[in-house]
């Protein structure tokens, strides 16, 4: 029993002493009693990387996040040496800004006609460069009218990132990730009928508790908890699953109330049937999104994420030519030299270094003289093919059911639809209505009227009035994108070969060339990964340049 504020009563308090008694007992019969260690994987197993990630971190096992890694560059006096820098998506646009403030000469060549690569805001008037499908959205001219169609979440733990932000002036608001009042919509789980997350995930949270209240007594164990440890463990799994004195899980009010409000009598909701929640697709997805890089507090730049690379822009303008296309790159006894194409003539700038942020698949198209097996392990490297659409609302139609920001779940082909938790009770919104970030080949073998009819067709079964409130849709198929044609970078699976190859591509090229980006990083598709990748290269050469002044 708890009382209006989820707190145990005297009675159930009472019991879990009695019954806690008992199962101590129980745990110091067991032949080898549970581990730190064992118990840390039936939570990874169970509730995700997150719950391991906080529980460690609370014991002392692991460190906190690491602090951001902007590398302190030697100041040039007066030697100058110039660097050119090919893309001004977020690494390129870090390498130059960094090397400028060091009294570099730099030039960024972009061949698109805006910054950011996939750090790309929709908004009124926005051109969608997508081949074969060119689209300019058509949304009304408001500052909260907007769309984050690439990168759209800054995770606390992005120190880099965040550096940057405050640095350049990004003013940063709130990003809701999960909210419990959102939705689930499986199509295999009580008929397609849509459910509240909170629903959903405190019945899954009760069966894993129960599970883990079992292993508690049964597990094969080699290093015992002290009777005080056990006991913490104990009462953190029934809070954790709200089981009863028994351990047994036989719902929840977490789960919301089916019927009754706070000041009339209220029904619980039934308990969904274990069968039922394994039959689910979303389930897993539902409890995982929350975890790693989505676990902790999220955050986005006010008035879209594209504020973040034009914060550079703003600071190195007269660096960047836009529309410049990198024909040619040759490495020489001087430097690099870099042919482009601009303003309908060809062109060339020498430099002594040159810091390339092109997508890997596209070097092959470029003529160049990097060594042979660079060239050939620059193959290796594979794109996603994540595809996102969205709608103008004409009415914030979510907030009426009570949705303030967060993700709705459905095992439908849009995977996803979000909620805004910017522009709170204006008259109009934008609402994300598809993001599927494993496979949006099917989605290009579509017209554009077919995308927007499945997006509609689709978030009907979560939201039955949808169709009357959506207008103006827009996709982006980032493997169709100009100067894109993919995503975030995919390496396959870790292996001494890939190892090598890594190792290869992140390695300055004769001390003068390097390769950049979220392609180069351990950890694809986010701002933070790009940033680390142009510190790494910008370390290296800074070390190299500090040798050669010693030296001189």
């Amino acid at each position: 029993m708890r009382d209006p504020h989820g707190q145990a009563t005297s009675q159930d308090s009472k019991l879990s002493d009695q019954n806690r008694s008992k199962k101590l007992k129980r745990i110091k019969q067991v032949s080898k009693p549970v581990t730190r260690r064992e118990f840390l994987n039936l939570i990874a197993a169970t509730s995700g990387t997150a719950a391991v990630l906080g529980i460690t971190s609370a014991l002392g096992m692991i460190p906190s996040s690491a602090a951001a890694s902007v590398p302190d560059l030697l100041k040039l006096s007066s030697q100058k040496k110039k660097a050119v820098i090919l893309g001004a998506g977020i690494s390129g646009l870090t390498v130059a800004y960094e090397l400028t403030k060091a009294g570099y000469d730099c030039t960024v060549l972009e061949a698109s006609h805006r910054a950011g690569g996939r750090v790309f805001t929709v908004r009124a008037g926005t051109l969608i460069d997508e081949i074969g499908n060119p689209q300019y959205c058509e949304w009304d001219d408001e500052p909260h009218m907007y769309f984050n169609a690439g990168a759209a979440r800054i995770p606390s733990t992005h120190s880099n990132v965040l550096h940057y932000c405050k640095e350049l002036g990004v003013e940063l608001e709130m990003f809701i990730n999960e909210n419990k009042a959102a939705w689930v919509q499986d199509d295999n789980v009580l008929g397609g009928k849509p459910i509240r997350n909170r629903e959903l995930t405190t019945n899954i949270r009760g069966f894993m508790a129960e599970l883990m209240g079992k292993a508690m007594k049964d597990g094969d164990l080699d290093q015992p908890f002290s009777d005080d440890e056990a006991a913490i463990v104990i009462n953190m799994i029934r809070s954790f699953g709200d089981l009863n004195s028994d351990l047994k899980y036989t719902g929840s009010d977490r789960a919301g109330y089916a019927s009754g409000d706070y000041v009339t009598h209220t029904t619980q909701h039934e308990m969904i049937k274990i069968r039922d929640l394994l039959k689910s697709n979303a389930m897993r997805q539902v409890i995982s999104d929350n975890e790693g890089e989505t676990g902790p507090m999220l955050m986005q730049a006010v008035g879209g994420n594209d504020n973040i690379p034009y914060g550079f822009v703003h600071k190195i303008e007269d660096k960047i030519k836009f529309r410049a296309m990198v024909t040619a790159i040759e490495l020489n006894d001087k430097g690099v030299t870099v042919e482009y194409d601009y303003d309908g003539q060809r062109q060339s700038i020498d430099a002594d270094y040159c810091f390339n942020s092109i997508p890997s698949h596209f070097m092959p198209g470029i003529k160049h003289n990097l060594p042979a097996q660079y060239a050939e392990d620059m193959k290796y490297i594979r794109r996603g093919v994540a595809m996102k659409g969205a709608f103008q609302a004409k009415e914030r139609f979510w907030e009426k059911e009570g949705i303030y920001g967060g993700i709705t779940w459905t095992n439908q082909d849009i995977r996803q639809i979000w909620y805004p938790a910017h522009g709170i009770h204006k008259q109009k919104g934008v609402i994300l209505a598809a993001y599927d970030y494993g496979n949006g080949m099917p989605y290009t073998r579509m017209t554009q009227e077919e995308r927007i009819e499945l997006m509609i067709s689709q978030g009907e079964k979560v939201h039955p009035d949808y169709r009357q409130h959506v207008e103006k849709g827009i996709t982006i198929a980032w493997h169709r994108m100009n100067h894109m044609l993919g995503c975030s970078a995919r390496w396959r699976v870790e292996t001494p070969e890939e190892e090598r190859i890594f190792a290869n591509l992140q390695a300055p090229v004769e001390g003068k060339y390097w390769c950049i980006g979220d392609q180069i990083s351990h950890h694809t598709a986010w701002m933070e990964s790009a940033m680390q990748s142009a510190h790494f290269a910008l370390a290296e050469l800074d070390r190299r340049v500090r040798a050669e002044v010693a030296n001189a």
